[in-house]
């Protein structure tokens, strides 16, 4: 007996109409699809784009991109406590589930001989590629240039430029950070921040320091750098209002030194937003969400860094290589704390 076909039944996308919608031919849609190195990178793009929006077949799909390949990759983090490399690794790990690709994540705790030891066995284990994330956006030792396998750094940039880096744009969240507050119509603007040794607190200061020349304004008063927490928060707020009383906003470089400015603001009856505008950096939805108001900061897109990472990484292992560090733009989230909301 023979089967008639179901015409209400959607058919499965073929090859031909994957290579129509990218607009290319069914030879380079092929090579695209199986990691050639003889297709340039954006049309390999286009053409997986093009894969997904049909639903061309997800695990022929990734099994074409890593043909004769493990299919398996390592994340190698050194925090993986960290609230900053968690996302990070969420977003690869989403990424690379899409393709279908198996993840050994290893965490080397700050440690270098552990991380030789981690990146010894993902070897052993023959996967295609590393991630490596750092807890900081300081540039970190490179694996080195001989592996066998491409390497992407993830947050902390590698110190070695042939090496592909994915960081956040620390310089232009500093600049989003003080236009919104431009927006809001302030223009004393204070700068209390963390530890002067993390690159992202000059980089923070630094974007700050340049939108404000730019609309003609400086900083009231010079950053004021100390500790990522509340206690440094509520002290720096202090001695800011006893000398500058006028100030109309304080930009702070995480959501922890945020809240610490708040407490002082209240103590010395000052309100928040209507007298004085307080944003802070990390967009930490425990500490945003629990103030009150709802407190105004920058996210800095961790889970984007973490899915490009993956998607360069992807890139790497077909043979379209990258090297330099790439900077991915920020945000701002907006909430009570630097505008009324209605």
């Amino acid at each position: 007996m023979t089967q008639t076909a179901d015409p209400s039944r959607p058919q499965p996308a073929t090859l031909n109409d994957v290579a129509r919608l990218a607009g290319v031919s069914i030879a380079t849609a092929s090579k695209a699809l199986n990691g050639r190195s003889q297709v340039r990178a954006e049309t390999r793009q286009r053409v997986i784009e093009a894969a997904e929006r049909l639903s061309f077949r997800p695990n022929q799909l990734a099994r074409g991109l890593l043909a004769g390949r493990t299919g398996t990759v390592g994340l190698l983090t050194s925090d993986l406590e960290g609230r900053f490399s968690i996302p990070i690794l969420m977003g690869a790990e989403d990424a690379f589930g899409a393709g279908e690709v198996a993840v050994f994540l290893c965490d080397a705790r700050g440690d270098s001989i552990r991380e030789q030891h981690h990146v010894r066995a993902l070897l052993g284990r023959r996967v295609d590629g590393l991630i490596v994330v750092g807890s900081r956006t300081d540039p970190r030792p490179t694996l080195g240039r001989d592996l066998a396998v491409p390497v992407v750094y993830a947050y902390a940039p590698s110190d070695d430029p042939a090496d592909l880096s994915i960081v956040p744009d620390s310089v232009d969240a500093g600049r989003i950070a003080v236009g919104h507050l431009l927006a809001c119509g302030r223009t004393r603007i204070a700068h209390i921040t963390g530890d002067p040794g993390y690159l992202a607190a000059r980089e923070r200061a630094e974007g700050a320091r340049a939108a404000l020349a730019d609309a003609g304004l400086a900083l009231v008063g010079e950053p004021r750098f100390g500790a990522w927490s509340e206690g440094w928060g509520r002290a720096s707020t202090a001695l800011l209002l006893d000398q500058h009383p006028d100030v109309d906003a304080v930009l702070c470089g995480s959501d922890q030194i945020a809240r610490g400015v708040m407490d002082v603001l209240r103590e010395r009856g000052l309100r928040v937003p209507e007298d004085v505008s307080v944003m802070g950096f990390d967009n930490w939805q425990v500490l945003t969400s629990g103030s009150r108001p709802r407190l105004t900061s920058v996210d800095m897109n961790l889970e984007q860094v973490g899915r490009a990472a993956a998607q360069a990484l992807f890139g790497a292992i077909g043979g379209a290589t990258r090297s330099g560090v790439e900077a991915l733009p920020c945000r701002v989230v907006i909430r009570g704390s630097t505008a009324p909301l209605s």
